[in-house]
């Protein structure tokens, strides 16, 4: 699967525009936790490896995601392997067992909204970098990723974004 997203910096009449027009899904508490490959530098492939806990309504779930380089100019877009665990204390010490080493924690709560089957908008605050909005969708291997970017570009556009970042997260902290 790839996964197709476009992010950009919130302001007040951003965040406004997406409360009065979409439907809020859920919101999270997220704690995303990323490692360092032993072998080689995912700086500088542009991969990521982290253990991702989501608390909501009182419920937790854990993944372990791989994230493969960008595959475009304009977006975040890549490749995703995402599976879910049950226990990210035991894939903690597997990881470190195996010589990986974490590299630093992101923190950030997200308020995820319904845009319309397969796409999603999350308004993100973002501890330490600030708040932040990405719209998502999700293509199969093979189909139109440009014109799905295309599409997030405008979605976010007609929010009132006028700056957006290409930067991860992590990327952005690491930077500072």
């Amino acid at each position: 699967m790839i996964e197709v997203e476009v992010k950009g910096y919130a302001n007040g009449s951003v965040m406004k525009a997406v409360k009065e027009k979409f439907n809020l899904m859920r919101r999270e508490m997220h704690e995303d936790t990323y490692y360092q490959h032993p072998c080689r530098d995912f700086a500088e492939t542009d991969e990521a490896l982290r253990i991702r806990v989501k608390r909501f309504n009182g419920h937790f779930e854990a993944f372990l995601t791989y994230k493969g380089p960008k595959i475009d100019e304009r977006s975040k877009t890549r490749r995703e392997i995402e599976v879910t665990i049950e226990d990210p204390d035991k894939y903690e010490e597997l990881l470190k067992a195996l010589g990986f080493r974490e590299v630093t924690t992101v923190r950030k709560v997200r308020e995820k909204y319904f845009v319309r089957k397969g796409v999603v908008v999350a308004l993100d605050e973002v501890e330490e970098l600030g708040t932040f909005i990405e719209a998502e969708t999700l293509v199969e291997e093979g189909q139109d990723v440009e014109g799905a970017v295309k599409e997030l570009v405008e979605l976010l556009k007609s929010l009132g974004v006028k700056r957006f970042e290409r930067r991860s997260y992590l990327e952005l902290l690491l930077g500072r």
